[in-house]
């Protein structure tokens, strides 16, 4: 069930969502995160960050609300201690990275291509679409322009043979030209989607549940917006309105079906999140359930069900 995106190859296609299970030593207790596609870390800025107040997370009805604020220890803590621990067992990583501008990216990029542990690096995730921060400028993906200005930065930053996927917010009037910006300034490919910026009130208190008022929200909920995010995106490639590049999906994939519904859609690759919250070994147990879902449709190869949805449309 190996996949490929862009010039790496995979073992297979289930990953980590960025901020769903912090930088991996917590999920190696319960399977060695080396039997992962790759192991998404949580965003990481050039600074330490200790994030938005609390409280900064809410449950739905059908997923959950963060605020979390892109908390972290910074590049050079997570260098020393984060990146070289996933080294040493052997984990395949993409790294996900932010920054207060666009400058920031750059030079988040160009210290992570410095370390001893980059070997490790199997791609990197560029977050310009994280919803729940105070700052909503940072939420570079609602312009092309300022997408194009990160990518650019950040595909300068690093090695031409490392992969970057720009991580996309479905909170856009119109997904495809942001992926079309992204892909323009050297994307490699594209990881949709983000949360999507949401709020809860508390009936009780009759105020906002969150700290930080408005938080992303993330579930089965979103799973429905990342689909279609996926089939639109997909659909621009198939007919020439954008550049084919591979996508990894993330929303609201809790089991193997869910993960496959992604992939019809369009995904390479599937990133589980949220359910980790509730079952830590989620995301090793999705692997099996889509290799028992891809047998089951009588494919051999994963690659045959990949976007496999668009040749299946219903005869009007």
């Amino acid at each position: 069930m190996s996949t490929t995106l862009g010039p790496v190859t995979l073992p297979n296609p289930v990953m980590t969502a960025s901020g769903c299970a912090a930088n991996g030593q917590e999920l190696h207790r319960f399977f060695p995160v080396d039997e992962l596609g790759a192991f998404v870390t949580k965003t990481v800025m050039a600074a330490p960050r200790s994030g938005r107040g609390t409280p900064r997370m809410a449950e739905t009805a059908s997923g959950m609300l963060n605020s979390i604020g892109l908390q972290g220890p910074g590049i050079e803590a997570f260098l020393e201690n984060d990146l070289a621990w996933l080294a040493s067992v052997g984990a395949r990583v993409l790294v996900s990275i932010a920054g207060n501008t666009a400058a920031e990216f750059g030079e988040v990029a160009e210290r992570l291509a410095s370390s001893p542990a980059f070997a490790a690096v199997v791609g990197v995730e560029v977050n310009i679409s994280c919803p729940n921060v105070a700052n909503r400028g940072l939420v570079f993906a609602c312009d092309p322009v300022s997408s194009d200005a990160v990518v650019r930065l950040v595909r300068e930053s690093l090695p031409a043979t490392t992969p970057i996927f720009a991580k996309l917010t479905p909170d856009v009037t119109d997904i495809v030209t942001i992926a079309d910006a992204a892909l323009g300034a050297g994307a490699d490919g594209l990881t949709m989607i983000n949360t999507l910026l949401g709020m809860v009130i508390d009936t009780d208190l009759l105020r906002p549940q969150l700290a930080g008022v408005t938080g992303g929200l993330s579930g089965p909920a979103v799973r429905p917006v990342a689909v279609r995010a996926l089939w639109q995106v997909t659909a621009a490639m198939r007919d020439g309105r954008l550049p084919t590049a591979p996508l990894i999906g993330v929303g609201g994939v809790r089991t193997g079906r869910d993960a496959l519904e992604l992939v019809a859609a369009g995904a390479s690759a599937v990133q589980v999140g949220t359910a980790t919250f509730n079952d830590p070994s989620r995301p090793r147990r999705v692997v099996d359930e889509l290799e028992a879902e891809i047998a089951r449709h009588g494919f051999t190869r994963f690659a045959d069900v990949v976007g496999i949805a668009h040749d299946r449309m219903v005869s009007p």
